[in-house]
């Protein structure tokens, strides 16, 4: 045997269920990896599997019950966030959640905060629920309305110009960063640099009276709105970003290498901005469990065939927090994963008109050599349900699976530990 095949015997620990119900003293070893970090992400290797899901519902739970966790935070619009923390605090009926925050968003985080609702009918301590993200549909819309709202009262000078970003955010539309995207470009490149205008003067203008508007607001409301505009700004970069790898057809100059981090460092900034609020009426024992993709949570930067993707979500809050963020990767050792695809024709369990793709169950083989799920399998793991601490690896390991494909990972750097599942079956 190879020094990671013995390391992996005597180290991968052996879970008996996902099942979000069932006892949780086998999952103990978590309290170890996790020690006192005040923020713990989970994520997942790919969107819109059933194993993952339950398995973060299963996790949520012990550290909820076992480790004083008191707010979960996911890949969530920021700004639709607040409406569906209220829903998991028992306001309005419980089928109520996708109005609140879209099909897309429903559908990736929709089990979790079910739960969270559950969990609150009956709790002492009831958790808060954050969204960190751009809004999950990327309509724009979704982020000017605040900053109109506020704008009515710190500077109606600032709403005919921010009237002129709602009107292209109209044309825009949204349900999906697919969908937005393509919306965006069909706009005439004219229009999409007057658009990027309107939103860096409306940010500048409103950052230079950033005095006068809190005297008239107060501070907590500038705050909220800064990161509504913000999270504007950030959106129209990222259809740029997006739109050459959607199409294929892109604009000059673009994607630039790590262009998406743009996205990424708006979730790390939002994680900050709720912890330290968190803290301020939760006290010094607030912890916050963060849900999102492998590729947003990891600790390096995001390499897809050695093209630099991205600076991630969780690089930054390493960066910030230290051994105050941990991060747990989630993946699987199956020969199928769910995977997404453009316009109508999977097998998605939801209608994809509105988010503009469908995902469909993939054949990807066994896992590629090199890969820490190939290693799982030599090691004879490959079936079994598996947590596994990965800083006391004996060799660093350099992929990890993602989506369909194959992604440069480097344990430990990129992850703390890692939950891998036999198998990615479609969820919905």
């Amino acid at each position: 045997m190879s020094t990671l095949t013995d390391w992996f015997h005597a180290n991968a620990h052996t879970l008996d269920t996902l099942d979000p119900d069932a006892p949780l003293d086998e999952l103990e070893p978590v309290r170890e990896i996790i020690g006192d970090a005040a923020v713990v992400a989970l994520g997942e290797g790919a969107h819109f599997v059933t194993e993952f899901d339950t398995a973060r519902i299963r996790l949520l739970r012990f550290l909820v019950e076992r480790c004083g966790f008191t707010m979960l935070a996911a890949e969530y619009g920021f700004a639709t966030g607040f409406a569906a923390d209220a829903w998991a605090h028992g306001e309005g009926e419980p089928d109520d959640l996708t109005a609140i925050g879209g099909q897309l968003a429903t559908w990736v985080n929709g089990g979790s905060l079910r739960w969270l609702r559950e969990y609150n009918a009956h709790a002492e301590q009831a958790i808060e629920f954050a969204g960190v993200d751009l809004p999950t549909s990327s309509a724009l819309r979704t982020v000017l309305e605040p900053v109109e709202a506020y704008l009515g009262q710190a500077d109606p000078e600032s709403l005919p110009r921010l009237r002129t970003a709602l009107a292209f955010a109209d044309r825009i539309g949204g349900g999906s960063a697919v969908s937005a995207t393509t919306g965006w470009g069909r706009l005439p490149e004219t229009e999409q640099d007057a658009l990027t205008a309107t939103l860096s003067r409306l940010l500048l203008r409103f950052r230079a009276l950033e005095p006068r508007s809190i005297e008239r607001t107060g501070q907590a409301a500038y705050d909220l709105a800064a990161r509504h505009l913000e999270a504007a700004c950030a959106l129209d970069y990222t259809y740029s970003a997006m739109h050459g790898v959607l199409t294929g057809n892109p604009m000059p100059g673009t994607p630039l290498s790590g262009d998406t981090g743009v996205r990424d460092r708006y979730m790390a900034e939002s994680v900050l901005w709720h912890l330290d609020r968190h803290l301020d009426h939760a006290g010094p024992d607030a912890r916050i469990l963060l849900l999102a993709h492998n590729f947003h949570i990891q600790k390096t930067p995001v390499l897809h065939e050695g093209f630099f993707s991205a600076l991630p979500m969780g690089q930054f809050l390493a960066d910030a927090l230290g051994d105050e963020y941990r991060a747990i990767a989630l993946t699987h050792t199956g020969d199928s994963v769910p995977e997404m695809t453009l316009g109508e024709g999977g097998d998605s369990g939801e209608d994809s008109g509105e988010i503009g793709f469908s995902a469909a169950p993939t054949e990807i083989g066994a896992p590629a050599e090199g890969t820490l799920e190939a290693e799982l399998c030599t090691a004879g793991l490959g079936a079994a349900i598996t947590l596994t601490d990965l800083r006391g690896l004996p060799e660093p390991i350099g992929k990890l699976r993602a989506q369909s494909a194959v992604t440069e990972a480097p344990l430990p750097e990129a992850f703390d530990a890692v939950l891998s599942t036999p198998g990615a079956s479609l969820n919905g």
